[in-house]
């Protein structure tokens, strides 16, 4: 591959080793909710007081440390402290129950579990339990600093993210070394992002996102990461405003969240854009946040590549809705048609990526990692796309959401843009249901606004005067929320197994 071409980095490229020198007063990381913020030289120390700690408990090549802890400063602390000892860090989700958590950490085997007391009972008793307030401070006050960092190569593993896609159980993402690193060097290439950029990051550090949209690249240029604990909207516009915020990462959840605030459409004179990733971002909500004044472009990823995979101008986003362009550096595509071949010019098929941004494989789940990866290195998504005649991508949805009624193929994310515009509809979910005569049909689940008396046949109606007959979803059920999955997008199998008690449209 790519990575066997170059040497073993010294300690795989770590920024802050070159910014603690280059600029070390610059603030790399706001701790929001704890009020502090730490300069390159200050995060650079920490992460080797945590160096040293975790060396002193024999962690080190290969080890695995789990941390079970909201949004904080201890986790990049740790990231960077993992990388210069050769161990991989794995933050665990807080949000799932012990039930939920007693298989992953049965199948990662931490050799340290370092977490928050309210978390406790959902480790269950995990033997090699480090309390983050209680016991961490301390340790680390005693910890002799490591500044010896181990020659690393490409392929080890720096993160471990369970994913819990939407299919049984979760299985750990390797994020190596050069994941990570080419990422960075992509995003900031192709986002043209530098040293003077600052990002919230409310998403949970449990996920890519949180890591890698914004924080590891801004790292990789010395620019400042703010961590916010939790979403809520009006936090996260204050934020973005009194810390000068340039970027900002956000699913289409939270934007909608973010439009009924009292802040929406407040001047934020340093935010160069709003990006939204996670789920397809619907055109009437996209086309709102451009009204309120704001600059708005949209991404694709997922944990196991990039997860920064494509980049389009401001400018080529408005003219293109739903585009999210072209591939970043380093990043091969394809578009494999039902039959195996090339998709060709405006024929959805299901993209294949290649480059040194693809992941490591399934933690000992070499079974997995063959169904998505192929020997010679393409990357298996899932996502069905579609390219324009010079090149550029839009995302069609996930292969295994599209449902085919009456022989015809309906990407759920075509139907719930569509739905969103209804008036007085806040989210719609769209799923496929056995149906005996069309084999498979669309149920609605629409969320309506606050103040909204919406009916099932209004949103019919509406969705009659925009779709093809057989995309309009046969059954509407209006409810209070969606259930989701702990990524915050919708739980599909929850919703298309549920039979809510409401009379159907």
């Amino acid at each position: 591959s790519m990575m066997e071409a170059l040497p073993r980095f010294p300690c795989q490229p770590d920024p802050l080793r070159f910014w603690k020198r280059i600029s070390p007063d610059r603030v790399a990381l706001v701790d929001r909710p704890r009020g502090e913020r730490l300069t390159y030289a200050e995060l650079d120390a920490a992460a080797d007081r945590w160096a040293g700690l975790l060396r002193a408990r024999g962690i080190g090549r290969g080890a695995i440390v789990a941390a079970l802890a909201g949004n904080r400063r201890e986790l990049p602390e740790l990231f960077f402290a993992c990388g210069r000892i050769g161990a991989a860090l794995l933050p665990l989700n807080w949000r799932l129950s012990a039930a939920e958590l007693t298989p992953i950490l049965a199948d990662a085997r931490p050799d340290l579990l370092i977490g928050e007391a309210r978390f406790r009972d959902r480790a269950d008793g995990h033997p090699a339990w480090m309390d983050l307030d209680a016991d961490a401070p301390a340790l680390l006050a005693a910890a002799h600093p490591s500044t010896e960092d181990i020659p690393i190569s490409g392929d080890e593993p720096l993160l471990i993210l369970y994913t819990s896609g939407s299919t049984g159980t979760p299985k750990g993402a390797i994020l190596p070394h050069r994941q990570i690193f080419w990422n960075a060097v992509a995003t900031t290439t192709a986002w043209e992002l530098g040293a003077d950029d600052v990002a919230p990051v409310s998403t949970p550090l449990f996920h890519t996102g949180g890591w890698n949209v914004f924080a590891t690249p801004l790292w990789h240029r010395g620019g400042t990461v703010v961590l916010l604990d939790a979403f809520d909207p009006d936090g996260f516009l204050q934020a973005t405003e009194e810390e000068g915020c340039t970027v900002a990462l956000t699913v289409p959840t939270q934007l909608m969240m973010m439009a009924e605030s009292a802040r929406w459409g407040r001047p934020l004179p340093r935010l160069r854009r709003f990006v939204s990733g996670g789920a397809p971002c619907p055109p009437g909500l996209a086309a709102k946040v451009r009204a309120a004044g704001y600059t708005f472009r949209e991404g694709y990823g997922l944990t196991e590549c990039g997860p920064n995979c494509f980049a389009i101008s401001d400018e080529e986003a408005v003219r293109r809705p739903g585009f999210v362009g072209w591939p970043v550096p380093y990043l091969e595509m394809r578009l494999e048609a039902e039959d195996g071949r090339e998709a060709r010019p405006g024929e959805p098929g299901e993209l294949l990526l290649r480059g040194p941004q693809v992941f490591g494989g399934y933690l000992r789940n070499p079974e997995r990692t063959a169904e998505v990866l192929s020997a010679d290195g393409w990357l298996r998504t899932g996502d069905l796309a579609v390219r324009d005649e010079d090149g550029a991508y839009r995302i069609c949805g996930r292969r295994k959401e599209m449902y085919i009624s009456g022989g015809e193929n309906v990407f759920p994310a075509e139907v719930e843009a569509a739905l969103s515009e209804c008036p007085g509809v806040a989210e719609a979910v769209v799923v496929g249901v056995p149906d005996d005569k069309w084999g498979e049909v669309g149920r609605a689940f629409i969320v309506p606004r606050a103040d909204c008396a919406l009916t099932e046949p209004d949103v019919v109606a509406h969705a009659r005067g925009r779709l093809a007959g057989y995309k309009v979803p046969r059954s509407v059920f209006i409810v209070p929320e969606i259930p989701r999955l702990g990524s915050g997008k919708p739980d599909r199998r929850a919703l298309a197994a549920s039979e809510p008690a409401l009379v159907e449209a």
